[in-house]
């Protein structure tokens, strides 16, 4: 058996830690350009559509695959669970559970990037901790004092008028979160609710200064095989 793990999480990591020495390739789409050692003989970059994809599969004999990608990465994860259906390849989805608000926060759910321009005020000061791949989408925000946390330097412009970059490789502790939105004066904080522990700190910092936050709610999940935690899915790979 030879498994191929999508991945790019921190459940990504576990899984191969885990399965060290085993048969098995993590595979990384080079959204960070310097990414941690991993546990797993890693390819990084992407596979060229569904055609490249299919073709990898058929030349490194890959008998199942684990999605471990980010939960809004849902384009890769349609793609690769029909063409594993396709394939009656074995696949499986691990996607960790949603946040959810607790007792003091101050949460408004949009549907997508573009729905946060309405509910914000032009004099505000909005951190955006959702990453600079959909950064473009945040262009009706022009104008506004914007700061987009990225982990690598910026390599182009900010897209759009008012915006700045901030460099910072997580993880970051409440109370960096903390004395970092108060130092910068953040009006409003723009998350995608990816869930986990690591990078909820973010979320606690905003309550504790009274930060209201716009959550991106995520993509609907799919019919596919599913299981939320690390121990389900080696659970699995042990099955095959």
């Amino acid at each position: 058996m030879t498994l191929l793990i999508l991945g790019g999480t921190n459940e990504a990591r576990l899984i191969a830690e885990a399965l060290e020495g085993q048969d098995a390739i993590l595979s990384l789409a080079g959204a960070t350009r310097a990414p941690k050692t991993q546990a797993l003989p890693t390819r990084v970059g992407g596979f060229g559509g569904a055609e490249g994809f299919s073709a990898y599969l058929d030349r490194h004999d890959i008998t199942a695959v684990l999605d471990a990608t980010h939960p809004f990465a849902d384009r890769i994860t349609r793609r690769t669970a029909a063409i594993c259906a396709d394939r009656s390849l074995p696949y499986l989805q691990v996607l960790r559970p949603p946040w959810q608000a607790e007792a003091g926060d101050n949460w408004t759910e949009i549907a997508r990037e573009e729905d946060a321009a309405a509910l914000i005020a032009p004099d505000a000061v909005v951190f955006l901790g959702t990453g600079r791949q959909s950064l473009e989408r945040f262009a009706n925000l022009a104008g506004h004092d914007v700061i987009c946390r990225q982990i690598d330097p910026p390599t182009s412009p900010f897209p759009f008028p008012g915006g700045r970059f901030l460099v910072g490789r997580p993880p970051f502790s409440v109370q960096e979160e903390y004395d970092l939105f108060q130092a910068l004066g953040v009006d409003w904080l723009v998350v995608k609710n990816a869930g986990g522990g690591p990078s909820r700190t973010k979320l606690t910092a905003a309550r504790q200064l009274g930060i209201p936050v716009l959550m991106i709610a995520r993509p609907a999940r799919g019919d596919w095989p599913i299981v939320e935690t690390v121990h389900a899915a080696l659970a699995w790979v042990e099955s095959l």
